[in-house]
């Protein structure tokens, strides 16, 4: 007898929690995906619908269905990714022959690329006294980590909040950083990301100590209750806080400091490969996605190399 679809959604949503160590994040962006798509299977071919009969024509379908209800291209690109994901898993398992969503092409998506702050914009906003303001700032000291982390040493919002103490390697300078798909690296940090860190870490212990807490993790809420860690919403909410005292983009979050890491260290002539291992990208596109050569950094290399230039 042939499993259910719900079943074998859920056989795959249970292989991304056990064997990838997927995010809860992205579980939870897999999980809606999936619902949708099988519904959609429902509708069209009832309860007991044969994962074997779907073909790229039907989920091309799809995709129309949900251009009709307003949906935008990334989108639809996102959708496209879990079910081609799925299916991917499906063969694998011997319940489909073949991936039909490996037929369907991925909608093209125009290229934004993020505004991301000047370095004279970060170092301002790093060493400014408005880093001090309490009211720009509901713990100046933390908030300092934050940003210094983010910017200093291009980790993700997720990664920042899941950093422990003992993840701080003080002799190496370097922080164990656990990234996507539970994989582990070592990331450096700068004199200027020790001396926050060593300035906060006092006040932490205090905060804890006075509420009768204690944690194992980096970043604490100010409210430190059952010593909690600090979420990324939080750590959202505090960057675009910060951002605004200091002059900064009102779009301004966490991921922007992060691709604000990488463009800058490219700007100043680092390598892309190096880049790539600092950010934890599995793909060196990836990468070049999240850095960004100005026109100023091309016009110099041309003028530097070329031998038609001079």
């Amino acid at each position: 007898m042939k499993d259910s679809l719900a079943n074998l959604r859920e056989g795959y949503l249970a292989m991304l929690r056990s064997e990838r160590g997927s995010s809860a994040h992205t579980l939870r962006a897999y999980e809606r995906e999936l619902a949708q798509f099988t519904a959609y299977l429902t509708k069209q071919f009832g309860e007991r619908c044969d994962i074997r009969r779907i073909e790229h024509l039907h989920i091309r379908a799809y995709l129309a269905e949900l251009y009709g209800h307003g949906l935008s291209k990334a989108s639809a690109a996102r959708a496209l990714a879990a079910v081609r994901s799925w299916f991917k898993w499906l063969a694998r398992m011997g319940h489909v022959p073949q991936n039909p969503a490996a037929l369907v092409a991925t909608p093209k998506l125009p290229k934004h690329l993020p505004r991301v702050p000047t370095i004279e914009q970060m170092n301002r906003a790093l060493d400014s006294n408005a880093t001090a303001d309490e009211d720009a700032s509901g713990w100046p000291a933390r908030d300092a980590v934050i940003f210094e982390l983010l910017y200093g040493c291009g980790i993700r919002n997720a990664e920042l909040v899941g950093l422990d103490l003992k993840h701080i390697r003080w002799a190496a300078e370097t922080l164990l950083v656990r990234g996507k798909g539970s994989k582990e690296r070592l990331v450096p940090f700068g004199d200027a990301a020790a001396a926050a860190i060593r300035a906060y870490l006092p006040e932490r212990g205090e905060r804890l100590k006075a509420a009768g807490k204690q944690s194992d993790a980096l970043l604490v809420s100010a409210r430190v209750k059952g010593g909690g860690r600090l979420t990324t919403r939080s750590v959202g909410r505090i960057v675009k806080r910060m951002a605004l005292a200091h002059g900064m983009a009102p779009e301004t979050h966490p991921h922007t400091l992060r691709h604000a890491f990488g463009t800058h260290m490219l700007e100043e002539g680092a390598d892309l490969r190096a880049i790539q291992e600092l950010l934890g990208h599995e793909r060196l596109s990836t990468t070049q996605r999240y850095t960004q050569l100005t026109v100023r950094q091309v016009a110099e290399v041309y003028d530097r190399t070329h031998p038609r230039a001079r």
